[in-house]
């Protein structure tokens, strides 16, 4: 008897929750994008605005190409508080890779650039003279319905 009175008591409770089941999340997720925070060293602003124009971007248009990213931009705080990056450089992926995919972008990358890991570590070294790496977030669109 206990039985047939829960079987019947989860046959009311399913029928009840169908419509709620049935119903579709009122969001689904979109592209990922990649943010780095920077804040440019006082003296620093041309140094740093030619790498950007010249190798990051040269580095974004062959990750576009090869599909690897849908859309990088850099963007300026007009209006910077204190604590607050001067630029945010922005990176959009359709999907994040696996590992394996990660380490085969990694190969292709190298291969690409034709610079050693340590030649590549140098100069992003280098580059601390005129910019500091705040932080960085990695965002999710919301694709509301």
């Amino acid at each position: 008897m206990k039985t047939l009175l829960r079987a019947g008591l989860l046959a009311v409770a399913l029928t009840c929750a169908a419509p709620v089941l049935a119903q579709s999340y009122p969001a689904d997720p979109g592209d990922f994008t990649d943010v780095s925070m920077i804040k440019i060293l006082p003296g620093g602003d041309t140094a740093y605005m030619q790498f950007l124009a010249t190798e990051w971007k040269k580095q974004q248009e062959f990750a576009k190409s090869q599909g690897w990213i849908k859309s990088y931009k850099v963007m300026s705080n007009l209006y910077p508080r204190a604590g607050e990056p001067d630029l945010y450089l922005m990176v959009t992926y359709a999907d994040m890779p696996n590992a394996k995919e990660a380490m085969k972008q990694r190969d292709a990358y190298i291969a690409w650039q034709k610079k050693s890991f340590q030649t590549l570590d140098q100069e992003s070294g280098d580059r601390g003279k005129f910019r500091t790496l705040m932080g960085s977030m990695l965002l999710g669109d919301v694709i509301l319905k």
